[in-house]
């Protein structure tokens, strides 16, 4: 018997239920708050199938981006840049401290949103009432993860022990449960800490492995059961593809080939885009290839993979940057877009590493087509026109006997905060930090880089203080347009809307709404704490709504908010900030 909601059930029937879920969940050592025929959503939750989310309903943000191209666009425009200056708080839903960075989904007036510690939640999205709550038990300290994914009558959960969960979205009942097993290291070396991709009938989730032997990885579990159908992983076997790639290393010897953040999918393709992380090991590969054959490049570090999702057969590869050495990191979003390059329209695959520089790669084929510099590095001096081979300042090499100013910061130019890309205007909006670093010389000690270079962060040279940078791209003249400044530098996510507006959090604990035509600031509130996650527009009855989690910091905006002071000294105003704590806030107009 399939029962998506309480409400045609009889009163005993009901009962009976609600005491088989508890007891379910109990045995399978879960807290779980059923809702009650009265807090259930107002609407129905229709099925939410491929086509939905290849193609969400205005509405609706049903996916991390709200798009499985990666946008990060609302097609909303009720709230435009003539009336934004009204905007105002209209509720505030308080969570758990700790590190997160949420990005809520909303489904026909449902917000579905996992907060900290191992905790979803389904509220009514225009007023903030819980309809239920789910919490998976822990052995371990949990993670900081980005969220959660839907499809069909299901909530698919990462948590912090490895396993993925599928909930019913209607209560949050327990489907099914899959523990995802470790190649080498105990599970406590690995952990996952971005959405799960929905592509096809497979659950797409990558695992995170910074120093685990052999590295992070792909895997592709089966929708209905959970069970693994495929692996791929983020560092080369030896024996394998680009297994030479990594100076004759062992596969106990290399680590590093994370998978921080979501991929995104593109179906007429039929092809899932993920961003792989550099090692942390960085010695061995700072060294000149032992042996004719072998190169230092390791694979398929700061790569784009392009990958078959039923069978995670790998289509294609691009990389970067090979044999990163000092965490410049091309892990973050690959956003799939259709524009014009050299006159011709082209659908492509976009993404930037800390150096806030983008490359842009045909998506069917993974073939180079340009780069755009945001004008913030000085690592590469030269990128060849046919292949977009980057050539390294000789300063970038690190070096025993000397060091040298480096831009960006390792934190990153542009780091986990994504990018949006508004596909009517054809502009991409881009949110940057500024700022640089001594780097060098190696062999120094307690080092996150297994070299021993050395890092001491340094304000940019000429930078006035402002350590904040929002920028606008023509992608198809690949221009930069206007540029927002300010001294406070972005710690969220930006997200574009219909009605011309650009959102994006600082690490003041600032929300503001931007121009997208100008870079003006049209609207600027302060939040309740820090909004270092992945704000959202939806819409419930008509009226559109922007939603941001506060208060659960991320490490980048930990690592900022003590650079920043550092750099401003007296002029520092951080330390008086209001800290209110961990809470969803929603905004409308009036």
């Amino acid at each position: 018997m399939k029962v998506s909601s309480f409400k045609s059930v009889t009163p005993n029937i009901k009962a009976l239920l609600q005491v088989a879920l508890l007891g379910a969940s109990l045995l399978a050592g879960i807290s779980c708050s059923l809702a009650s025929e009265d807090e259930l959503p107002r609407k129905a939750l229709p099925y939410i199938s491929d086509d939905r989310l290849a193609k969400p309903e205005p509405e609706n943000w049903l996916n991390w981006r709200r798009t499985q191209d990666g946008h990060g666009f609302s097609p909303l425009r009720q709230i435009d840049r003539n009336n934004v200056s009204q905007l105002q708080q209209v509720w505030r839903a308080p969570l758990q401290q700790g590190a997160n960075m949420a990005a809520p989904l909303v489904h026909n007036g449902v917000m579905f949103l996992m907060s900290t510690p191992d905790t979803v939640m389904a509220l009514d999205a225009a007023s903030g009432e819980q309809l239920w709550s789910y919490r998976h038990p822990l052995s371990r300290p949990a993670d900081a993860k980005i969220g959660i994914a839907l499809h069909g009558d299901k909530v698919l959960v990462p948590t912090s022990d490895l396993q993925v969960l599928a909930l019913q979205a209607s209560t949050g009942a327990l489907i099914w449960s899959h523990q995802i097993q470790t190649d080498i290291q105990p599970e406590t070396a690995y952990s996952l800490r971005s959405s799960p991709l929905i592509a096809g009938n497979r659950i797409i989730q990558g695992v995170a492995a910074s120093t685990a032997p052999g590295g992070g990885f792909i895997v592709g579990l089966d929708l209905e059961t959970g069970e693994e159908a495929w692996r791929f992983h983020g560092v080369a076997r030896p024996d394998g593809p680009g297994g030479n790639s990594w100076n004759g290393l062992s596969l106990h010897e290399r680590s590093g080939g994370s998978i921080w953040m979501p991929g995104t999918y593109d179906p007429a393709l039929d092809l899932t885009y993920f961003g792989i992380a550099p090692t942390l090991d960085t010695a061995p590969l700072l060294a000149d290839p032992p042996r004719p054959g072998l190169t230092n490049a390791a694979l398929y570090t700061n790569a784009t993979v392009a990958l078959r999702p039923t069978t995670g057969e790998l289509v294609w590869f691009y990389q970067h940057m090979a044999n990163d050495q000092w965490d410049m990191d091309w892990a973050y979003e690959r956003q799939i877009i259709e524009t014009t390059v050299e006159g011709l329209n082209r659908k492509i695959v976009l993404t930037a590493g800390k150096l806030a520089l983008f490359d842009g790669l045909d998506a069917a084929t993974g073939a180079y087509l340009f780069s755009i510099d945001m004008g913030l590095q000085n690592f590469v001096t030269e990128i060849d026109s046919r292949t977009g081979r980057k050539t390294l300042s000789p300063e970038a090499i690190p070096s025993a006997d000397s060091s040298a100013l480096l831009c960006p910061f390792s934190g990153g130019g542009r780091n986990w905060q994504a990018t949006s890309y508004n596909p009517h205007s054809g502009v991409l909006f881009v949110p940057m930090a500024e700022m640089c670093f001594q780097g060098g010389p190696t062999g120094q000690p307690n080092q996150l880089l297994s070299s021993g270079a050395a890092v001491v962060p340094r304000p940019m040279p000429g930078g006035n203080r402002q350590f904040g940078r929002w920028q606008a791209v023509d992608l198809a003249s690949q221009e930069l347009m206007w540029m927002h400044r300010q001294t406070m530098p972005p710690v969220s996510a930006v997200i574009s809307t219909a009605g011309g507006l650009v959102f994006a959090g600082a690490l003041d604990n600032s929300l503001m709404a931007l121009d997208d035509r100008s870079g003006e600031i049209l609207w600027r509130t302060q939040l309740g704490d820090v909004p270092a996650s992945f704000p959202i527009s939806y819409s419930v009855d008509g009226k559109q709504f922007i939603a941001v989690v506060v208060g659960q910091p991320s490490l980048h905006a930990s690592i900022f908010t003590g650079l920043v002071g550092a750099f401003l000294g007296n002029a520092n105003h951080l330390s008086q900030l209001q800290r209110e704590g961990a809470a969803i806030e929603v905004y409308a107009l009036p």
